[in-house]
């Protein structure tokens, strides 16, 4: 009984378990019904839902465009986003902040920080003493971080994202620049957390925009692959992907589609901003080669002419891809001048020569990086705004030698619309077909540390060792282990950037610092110390690179192991603990994990002996981690007769495996499957206490961040708490301008209603005087103290002034409304009455309503007709400027009063069943038909018994049956509204008649 009670309380446990995690898959569930997506580019962004009935949609703006500038204008009281911050930009260009992703994850020492002064020089860049980064100074009081303004940023998306849902959204997936480093991916993290953003994933814009593709041309996609190069040039920046699609077999789905990132080459500054600003220089030098001579100042020192030289110039360079020249022309450029020049496409392109030679470069790297040719690319893809230059698509088709360039994807939105999707596969509120997505690390990651070796007796030195954690195009999200073998006291090890010869001296100074993190590690000797007679299995150190890109250290632990005696009872209720939790939770690895799997790095100045007796029990453990939870979903085996010799197997196998090393694994194990003969008595023996106890003690870790440090939490908490300030600041706002709105459009549609003709008949002089005095007051009041004046100001005189003008609209209303009510009423009285008169000629044999009822509602019509009569002449005595008696809701009320009672007596109508005719006393019984069966006639003549022959139901009338007893049953088919007309043409003449008087 002990036993089955211990058999039980583990599914019991895991009962209770499993309805926990369906409860807060529920309740998190319900916070989740819609999930976004945000394709940050460099110079607009696209934002996408998907919410239940609408499936993959781009969202609309304010302005009902499908891309929104990423701009932000700030002053001391108002802030601006969108095209509304860019409209700002030529009035107040100091204010307007725009490109500010270049600075996210770089310290001021940076080359794109002193690029981005040069580029825009009217904004002034403060220093973080504590980051080392920059910040923006708009005055004084203002200063922002480029993560608080990329804050700000998706904060405002997920405005429109929710005005275009109507309900809350949290849940996001935000795209990144696939060369995007570790800094400058925390660096938007944390952008998002100041935004409020549940980040469901940083996707790179390329693995985003594959993602797209593969999509919807999912039937193309089969088991032979497919390599495709995506070349996506944007605004700020330059990237190539080769990507390979191929429907491969998951243990989840089956066969499903994939596609692989196997090749990535970029440029950071490549793009359609710098041809517009070399675009912007050259129109600067024409405007002041027209003013030489004047005295006049230079352009280039103007923020505000600079401004509106930058915005012709993105105009002009769109339409110099379709054109061969065109006419720039600026009216008032700058001293009241205008500015007029034309512009050729082959000036265009001379002025970008040398942008155009760096077209090849990111295709190059795509190619290296992937170890392929481009004879095994079967298709190049142009992506991004700033491919639609001729030029561009001239030199790359001649780099790639391809016969066209594919333009058979939507540039602007593939990302956006990728990154949605994977946001409503990563969301429980949706469903959708797998497509798997194995994106690659572009910046390698190794693990250094130092340590003492004896190379020669009596003689120390420090070596150095370096170990590989993800390689470059490795695959991602993966969760790697490294074991320190020969350290029994603290150490530290240090986090880096493996190498970076890909990238060139440029590209490394943007790059920033390749060292990551330094880790400190604190309780290796006392854990050495807790368990002396525990053999040590290393210090193990567990890493995760998530499937934003993020690399972060999940835990150190300090391993040990010891044999112990065997207890089978108690490893049996364990084991069989483990096998229904991880039955009812699903366990087993994810395709991520079996693919990616867990790897172990080891030392290797491990001594051969040492090596060859460590290497194969690291293997053992790291297949054990890999594997256990597939063994455990599988169901414990059945009963059988041999029960006792099975376990005994199995032990052996497991001890086998564990101990002998790793080339004698195979043979043992078959020999162990073999059911051919049993273990010897003296292997039992030896078997039963081999039972290793695993013993894990967690290490304390200290992290120094060394590339770029994360803001502090109070630092964090300042930020968001500025930016919920500032929302609530404009929020308030817009209360602020719609109650002032409110007020001004009151005023004005009442000072014009005062002399239309029908509010003139309904007051009198005074009254029209008085409303209008109040109404110029007002205004007055609106002009001269309404810009200082508060919401709840602006509300209580707008409340005041429709109090008084109440009575007025009232009257006027009223009057609009009577013809129709009226005329409903009539309506409705002659019909009442057509029926009541219809009711009482029905036959008395026929009859379905009562006397009272039928006097109810004669009653109710005589009281409604002379409460008509009564109010209207009473109404039409008094004049038109006093408040009406006869009321619009006094004509509804009465209008349900009658119509209840009229459904009422129709209903019962509808419902009722035919009265059966009775019986003449005198009348002999009824011959049956010739062609009834003599059964019909028995039933007919012998009642049931207990039950008289009168009280036998009269059952539904035949074809044959006469017509005198088809009238019967006839006239209440016919009051029903689904009567065929041919059973009205066989009603009688009395029929008719009532069916006339109802009409």
């Amino acid at each position: 009984m002990a036993a089955t009670v211990r058999r039980q309380r583990p599914r019991r446990l895991a009962c209770w378990a499993l309805m926990a995690v369906l409860l807060a898959d529920l309740l998190a569930l319900s916070d989740t019904l819609a999930v976004m997506s945000v394709d940050l580019g460099s110079e607009s962004m696209k934002v996408a839902i998907v919410k239940p009935g609408v499936p993959m949609e781009i969202v609309l703006n304010k302005e009902s465009r499908r891309k929104t500038p990423v701009t932000v204008t700030l002053k001391e009281n108002e802030r601006f986003f969108g095209d509304s911050a860019a409209s700002m930009a030529i009035k107040n260009p100091k204010a307007t902040l725009r490109y500010f992703q270049h600075l996210l994850g770089k310290q001021e020492g940076n080359p794109h920080v002193a690029l981005y002064r040069a580029r825009f020089p009217e904004h002034e860049l403060g220093f973080d003493p504590q980051r080392q980064t920059v910040h923006f100074q708009i005055s004084p009081q203002l200063q922002f971080s480029p993560e608080e303004l990329l804050g700000m940023v998706l904060n405002y998306s997920r405005s429109l994202a929710e005005d275009f849902a109507e309900q809350p959204i949290k849940d996001a997936v935000i795209t990144v620049p696939a060369f995007f480093n570790q800094a400058e991916r925390r660096a938007v993290l944390q952008a998002a957390r100041m935004a409020g953003l549940k980040v469901l994933q940083l996707i790179n814009d390329n693995t985003a925009t594959a993602l797209s593709y593969g999509v919807f041309r999912r039937k193309d996609i089969n088991t032979t692959a497919q390599n495709v190069m995506f070349y996506d040039m944007g605004s700020g920046s330059t990237v190539c992907t080769i990507v390979t699609y191929q429907t491969v077999k998951t243990k989840e789905a089956g066969m499903q589609p994939q596609l692989q990132i196997r090749g990535v080459g970029f440029d950071r500054t490549l793009g359609g901003l710098e041809m517009e600003l070399r675009l912007r220089e050259h129109l600067a030098r024409l405007f002041n080669k027209q003013r030489k001579g004047q005295g006049a100042k230079d352009v280039r020192e103007n923020p505000r002419a600079m401004a509106k030289l930058l915005r012709e110039a993105n105009r002009l360079k769109t339409v110099l891809s379709a054109n061969a020249d065109h006419m720039a022309q600026i009216e008032g450029l700058m001293d009241d001048v205008d500015f007029k020049a034309k512009v050729t496409r082959a000036e265009f392109e001379e002025l970008c020569a040398d942008l155009f030679e760096r077209v090849p470069g990111p295709v190059q790297q795509a190619l290296q990086s992937a170890e392929m040719n481009l004879d095994e690319v079967e298709q190049v893809i142009l992506v991004g705004g700033a491919t639609r230059v001729p030029k561009v698509q001239e030199v790359l088709l001649k780099a790639v030698g391809k016969e066209e360039l594919g333009k058979n994807i939507n540039a602007d939105e593939a990302a956006a619309m990728g990154a949605v999707y994977q946001a409503a596969a990563l969301s429980k509120a949706f469903k959708v077909k797998p497509f798997v997505v194995r994106d690659a690390v572009i910046y390698p990651i190794l693990v250094e540390f130092t340590r003492e070796v004896e190379e020669e007796p009596g003689v120390r030195s420090l070596k150095h060792n370096k170990r590989v954690l993800f390689s470059r195009m490795g695959p991602y999200p993966q969760r790697k282990v490294i074991t320190f073998n020969r350290y029994n006291h603290d150490f530290n090890f240090h986090i880096n950037y493996g190498d970076l010869g890909f990238l060139g001296p440029e590209d490394l100074r943007v790059f920033g610092s390749q060292n990551l993190t330094t880790v400190k590690l604190k309780g290796v000797g006392e854990s050495f110390k807790k368990y002396p007679d525990y053999e040590s299995k290393g210090i193990k150190a567990h890493f995760n690179l998530d499937e934003s890109g993020v690399l972060s250290l999940i835990r150190v632990e300090s391993v040990f192991e010891t044999l112990v005696e065997d207890s089978p009872e108690e490893e049996s209720t364990l084991t069989k603990l483990g096998n229904t939790i991880s039955s009812l939770f699903g366990g087993g690895t994810t395709p991520d994990t079996k693919e990616n799997g867990t790897d172990t790095v080891q030392e290797e100045e491990e001594s051969p002996a040492e090596g060859s007796k460590d290497e194969p029990g690291e293997q053992a453990e790291l297949k054990e981690e890999a594997e256990a939870p597939v063994e455990d979903t599988s169901p414990p085996p059945p009963t059988e007769p041999k029960e006792a010799a099975v376990p005994e197997e199995e032990k052996a196998t497991e001890k086998e495996n564990e101990e002998k090393p790793e080339a004698q694994k195979p043979s043992e194990k078959k020999e162990a499957g073999s059911e051919a003969a049993p273990p010897a008595p003296e292997e039992e023996k030896k078997q039963k206490p081999a039972r290793k106890q695993r013993m894990v003690e967690e290490i304390g870790v200290e992290l120094v961040v060394l590339d770029l440090p994360d803001l502090p939490e109070d630092e964090l908490a300042h930020s968001v708490q500025k930016l919920q300030d500032l929302t609530s600041r404009d929020l308030e706002k817009q209360e602020r301008e719609k109650a002032a709105n409110s007020l001004e459009a009151f005023i004005f549609e009442t000072q014009d209603k005062l002399y239309q003709p029908e509010y003139q008949e309904v007051s009198t002089e005074e009254q029209r005087e008085e409303i209008s005095g109040k109404l110029g007051a007002a205004s007055a009041w609106l002009e001269d103290e309404g810009f200082g004046a508060t919401t709840v100001m602006l509300k209580e005189k707008l409340t005041e002034l429709r109090k008084l003008c109440h009575g007025l609209f009232f009257r006027v209303e009223e009057r609009k409304k009577w013809p129709e009510r009226l005329a409903a009423l009539d309506n409705l009285l002659n019909h009442s009455s057509m029926f009541l008169k219809g009711a009482r000629l029905i036959p008395e044999m026929e009859q379905i309503f009562t006397e009272v009822e039928m006097t109810t509602l004669e009653k109710v019509i005589n009281e409604t007709w002379a409460w008509k009569n009564a109010t209207m002449a009473e109404q039409a005595k008094l004049p038109a400027t006093e408040k009406p008696v006869l009321l619009s809701k006094d004509i509804e009320a009465k209008m349900m009063a009658l119509d209840r009672e009229v459904q009422y007596l129709l209903n019962k109508a509808k419902f009722t069943k035919p009265r059966p005719r009775p019986k003449d006393k005198n009348a002999t019984r009824a011959e049956p038909p010739l062609n009834a069966s003599a059964s019909d006639q028995a039933e007919k003549v012998i009642p049931p018994p207990g039950q008289t022959e009168d009280a036998k139901p009269i059952s539904e009338p035949e074809k044959e049956t006469a017509g005198s007893e088809q009238a019967d049953t006839e006239p209440l088919e016919l009051e029903g509204p689904g009567a065929e007309p041919e059973q009205k043409e066989q009603a009688t003449g009395q029929k008719r008649t009532l069916k006339n008087d109802e009409l």
